[in-house]
């Protein structure tokens, strides 16, 4: 029964592997592919090899967080961390019928403090750094890239506009491939350091898979996923990149990937998905509202009149991050002006690309937040009801 019960075990973590490798290669990659950079399959090479680097180094630290942290070691018996993936897994299945990618961070915790709650062993100090941690990475991501958009965004775009290689590749053209690629692999490193735990951590936890055998296992399940579905994501996220700008999407990757390595780095599991999701929101904001200024947007809030500069009524599009791909940005030799902030006109950075749709973007905060109450919930019900645990 054991014997099993392990195999079982197993199974579900290259699943759940082979799910995070299908879709987080899609998300670091596709900027390089989409572009004509690098093929799919040197692109699941990278995401195999930085995924499985990210995870036995950075990773080990949200391992242990989520193997033992949260609830004592004691607690993963090996039922109880084969059920916790199996909610894991479950998770992974209902994003998929809906077309939202769920965090795999969050469901797992989720699973592992049901546990914890109908035990009684749970760690409330941990649990709350993390959830802390859930409210702040995400609004840090808006910040940071609205701040990124509304003052440097545009003088990036007309000084280092990205642009796809032509068959002649310019130094500049090869300059900006080597660093999409090298990008691509920070994120895919960012993306092991998070979610290796995802698919072992509870395994490693009861004892039952050593730390560093569990790390290829995972490393192992998300190259599978890199070089069989992520085919299909790379496809979609590629063919994406004429709403998204090259250069929008590195800076999203940055930030996102380097929010993500330094909560991994203090052993915080938390979502890729949705800093980068809050990323792309905040640039776009950012960007908009540079048809605006501060001090007259202040006016506005106080008198009620639309702010100068601010168009029809002073709305503000996060469309805007797709206005210009910047491939006028060294013509003759020299770069775009720019126009100062509350001169530019908003469609100078609209586009009726719609890269935001509210009602979209509702439905994915709110399956973010369903699945991992969804996973603590029947979580509890199982360890605290079912007579076999």
């Amino acid at each position: 029964m054991v014997e099993v019960l392990l195999v079982v075990g197993l199974l579900v973590a290259v699943f759940v592997g082979f799910n995070i490798g299908g879709s987080s290669t899609g998300v670091a990659f596709g900027p390089a592919v989409g572009s004509g950079i690098i093929s799919k399959t040197a692109a699941a090479v990278l995401m195999t090899g930085f995924a499985l680097l990210g995870g036995a180094t950075v990773g080990t630290r949200v391992i242990e967080t989520m193997g033992g942290d949260i609830v004592p070691q004691a607690e993963f018996t090996l039922a109880a961390s084969v059920t916790v993936l199996f909610f894991v897994g479950l998770a992974l299945l209902i994003s998929n019928l809906f077309g939202v990618p769920a965090s795999t961070s969050m469901t797992a915790v989720g699973a592992i403090a049901g546990l914890g709650v109908a035990s009684g062993t749970i760690n409330w100090e941990v649990m709350g750094q993390i959830v802390t941690w859930w409210l702040v990475a995400p609004i840090t991501a808006f910040w940071v890239c609205a701040m990124i958009g509304r003052y440097l965004y545009p003088h990036l775009e007309a000084r280092f506009a990205i642009e796809s290689p032509g068959e002649e590749k310019t130094t500049r053209e090869q300059v900006g491939g080597i660093l999409v690629v090298a990008i691509a692999c920070y994120m895919a490193f960012a993306a092991g350091a998070s979610n290796v735990a995802n698919a072992v951590a509870p395994l490693i936890g009861s004892g039952d898979l050593a730390l560093y055998p569990g790390v290829a296992l995972a490393g192992a399940a998300i190259g599978l996923g890199a070089f069989t579905i992520a085919r299909r994501t790379l496809d979609t996220v590629g063919s994406g990149l004429t709403q998204l700008p090259i250069l929008a999407s590195l800076i999203v990757e940055i930030v996102s990937a380097s929010i993500i390595t330094g909560l991994s780095q203090i052993g915080i599991p938390a979502s890729l998905a949705v800093s980068a999701t809050m990323c792309i929101v905040g640039l776009g904001w950012g960007r908009a509202t540079r048809t605006t200024r501060l001090a007259d947007a202040a006016g506005a809030a106080v008198t009620g009149k639309a702010a100068v500069g601010s168009g029809d009524g002073g709305g503000v599009s996060v469309n805007a991050i797709a206005a210009d791909d910047g491939t006028d940005a060294t013509a003759n030799g020299g770069t775009r002006e720019v126009a100062p902030i509350g001169e530019e006109e908003p469609g100078d950075v609209a586009t009726a690309a719609d890269l935001f749709d509210p009602d979209a973007t509702g439905r994915v905060v709110m399956l973010w937040i369903l699945t991992p109450t969804i996973a603590a919930t029947a979580s509890f019900l199982v360890f605290e009801y079912v007579p076999v645990f």
